[in-house]
């Protein structure tokens, strides 16, 4: 990235920080990344991350949170507009702004991309359950998916089927972040396994009372680890589809959610108060398995 002017700067240093300090299950713009990506895709995750914390953000009544992520929305759109002379950073919020309106700019970002996510995090703060799997698809189209594409387009692809791999890819690590929570969304009262899955399981919300998850409910779990497999089977593609040093993050994000999904499945009847995890001692082996990745004909 050529030499910014002082305030921009700062305000992707703070972003870089914030991802750094802030990932929940993989590095965000790891140095597997080309490093004049790095910065940008810290922005991105510093927006979605923030927004997502707006979202969740305690006891506060859902039209505050709602009214929250509208004016964080509409501050994105003003600094994008502002262009070049869009006010230097105040805080942390406004710094994210300011990187982030910067990337768009240098990019040509969708803001629709953007939109997505925060009409995703605001259906967070009033939708808890969910009847099917097309609307839990819907969800993952707007909470995860964009950010694939995002990274794709910073990355300069612009290619119809490794927007649909990212998809893929993209849901298939959002499934699996539901079902490695799901003792800790239960307690606060959200559940993504499809209500259609639970009928045909007969599963109910009274079993999950007990110290273990019942036979019912792992049967209904153990349809959402097949759908969350197929994603990732289809999220394949967009891991060899791309050059240089991105093929690697994008092998090991793939590696490392299988991973995930693998601990998950393992932890079985003990997710209603245990939630498995990778750590570090997981990388050198994720990354010994990118570089001896095989691509599929």
């Amino acid at each position: 990235m050529s030499a910014l002017p002082e305030p921009v700067a700062r305000a992707y240093a703070v972003c870089e920080a914030l991802a750094r300090s802030h990932y929940e299950n993989f590095p965000v713009a790891s140095r597997l990344l080309p490093a004049p990506m790095r910065p940008h895709v810290a922005a991105v995750y510093a927006f979605a991350r923030v927004a997502d914390d707006l979202a969740d953000e305690g006891p506060a009544p859902a039209a505050e949170r709602l009214s929250a992520l509208t004016a964080l929305q509409r501050r994105l759109h003003d600094a994008v507009e502002a262009g070049r002379d869009a006010a230097a950073p105040s805080d942390q919020l406004d710094s994210i702004v300011v990187a982030l309106a910067h990337s768009i700019q240098l990019f040509d970002l969708p803001m629709a991309l953007f939109d997505d996510l925060i009409s995703a995090f605001g259906q967070d703060t009033m939708t808890t359950r969910y009847d099917s799997w097309s609307e839990v698809f819907d969800y993952c189209r707007r909470s995860a998916n964009p950010v694939g594409r995002l990274v794709l387009r910073i990355a300069g692809y612009r290619d119809d089927a490794l927007d649909r791999s990212s998809d893929a890819l993209c849901t298939a690590l959002q499934l699996t972040n539901f079902w490695q929570d799901f003792g800790h969304d239960w307690l606060v009262g959200r559940l993504y396994v499809p209500k259609d899955v639970l009928v045909s399981c007969r599963a109910r919300d009274m079993e999950l009372s007990g110290a273990a998850l019942t036979d019912s409910w792992m049967a209904a779990l153990d349809q959402c680890f097949a759908v969350t497999r197929k994603q990732f089977d289809a999220g394949r593609d967009v891991c060899d589809g791309v050059r240089g040093r991105l093929r690697y993050e994008l092998r090991c994000t793939w590696l490392g959610g299988r991973r995930i999904l693998d601990e998950v499945e393992r932890t079985g009847a003990s997710l209603l108060h245990v939630r498995p995890a990778i750590g570090g001692r997981d990388i050198p082996g994720l990354l010994w398995r990118a570089a001896r990745w095989s691509a599929r004909p």
